[in-house]
Formats: C-alpha cells, sequence, structure tokens
C-alpha cells in the first residue's frame, strides 16, 4: 500500500507519518521544506496547490493534514476542494485530518456555533465546516473525514488507545473531549489499514 501524507512536518501529520513507519507501510510526505522531516523518507517537495492528478493518482491513500498559517483559515476551504479535485474519479482515497467544528454536540443535532465571527475559534472552526460541507457534496471521491475530540493535544501521551464515535462529540469518564494527536494518529492509520469509514465522516475520542 502506498500513502502520501500531505503536511508531514505539522503537528499532527509528523505523527501520523511517525505511526505510518512503525507499521512499515510505503509513506512518501508531501512537504514543502523537506528540511524539516525528522525521519528519512521518500519525498515530494510540492505545495498543496501545485498537486496534480498526475502527482496523487499514483498512491492508493492520500492523507491531509494540511494545516494553513495564523490569519489564513480560508485555505482550509481552497485546498481541500483542490486535493478534492484532482482526486475525483480516481481510486486514490482521501482520508483528512478534520475538526470538531462538523460534529453534534447533543440528540437534538446541535452544533459548535461557528456564526460568531468574534469568537477565538471562528476562523479555523468555520472554515472547516465549510471544507467539509463541501467535501461530503463531491461526486466521484473516495473519501473519510475524521473529526478530533474538543481538545486536540498536540504533546499528549501515546496511549495506544481511542474510542470511535460517529459525527458526535463524545465526552471520557472524566467528563472531557479529548485526544493526543498521537493516538489520534493510530485511528488514522488503522483506517488506512482496514477501511471502515468509506465516504463517511467519524470521530475519536479518547
Amino acid at each position: 500500500m502506498k500513502i502520501a501524507i500531505i503536511g508531514a512536518t505539522g503537528n499532527a501529520g509528523s505523527l501520523i507519518l511517525d505511526e505510518a513507519l512503525s507499521r512499515d507501510l510505503a509513506v512518501t510526505a508531501i512537504v514543502r521544506h523537506p528540511e524539516k522531516l525528522k525521519v528519512k523518507v521518500p519525498i515530494l517537495v510540492k505545495d498543496l496547490f501545485e498537486l496534480t492528478k498526475k502527482d496523487v493518482a499514483f498512491f492508493d491513500v492520500v492523507i491531509d493534514a494540511f494545516r494553513p498559517p495564523n490569519g489564513q483559515e480560508e485555505l482550509h476551504q481552497t485546498s481541500l476542494k483542490h486535493l478534492s479535485t484532482i482526486l475525483q474519479g480516481t481510486d486514490t482515497r482521501l482520508i483528512v485530518v478534520g475538526g470538531a467544528s462538523s460534529l453534534f454536540i447533543d440528540e437534538k443535532h446541535r452544533m459548535i456555533d461557528v456564526s460568531d465571527p468574534k469568537a477565538v475559534y471562528y476562523p479555523t472552526a468555520y472554515n472547516m465546516y465549510q471544507a467539509f460541507m463541501d467535501l461530503r457534496a463531491a461526486q466521484q471521491l473516495n473519501w473519510t473525514y475524521i473529526s478530533p475530540a474538543a481538545n486536540f493535544v498536540p504533546n499528549g501521551a501515546r496511549t495506544g488507545h481511542y474510542q470511535i464515535s460517529d459525527d458526535h462529540l463524545q465526552k471520557n469518564d472524566e467528563g472531557k473531549s479529548e485526544i493526543s494527536m498521537a493516538d489520534y494518529a493510530i485511528a488514522v492509520i488503522d483506517e488506512v489499514i482496514e477501511p471502515r469509514h468509506l465516504n463517511q465522516h467519524f470521530s475519536v475520542y479518547s
């Protein structure tokens, strides 16, 4: 199985890369700054927006762990739209490192409020939500969108355990909605190896 990781030097992307390598998967890192990679893997040095269908159709799975710079959160939408476009009609599966703003917060199907531009979380939450809605509407695309819990912990421990939910935000026995990026990475690679959520949105939490 041939896997590509976009954003392989980022917080989540680097952990997903490590997890994939620990399971002896063939991984290519798609990055703009290869000098930031901490491991030796095949590299495609290219900006996400310059990727073509030919670049990505070679892979069985493309993992999108791209994170825009602060102040450019609208790139959540345009980047995922670009990837969806070049992957349409191919056999390559797109797995997206998603956000929590697309999750329902109760059984009444209410969601995190992304309508207040003054909210601190608004730029990321709103743009990730809109990006997901466009992804869900895409045709001829093999996709999976994996939302982390509300608190996505960059330096949290790798416990080796996680729980799966559907599109509802969940809390653990301590009343916390959280997951470490290291445990999230396990969930992503588990889904790569054994696809269980084709063209679905699901979430993971500790």
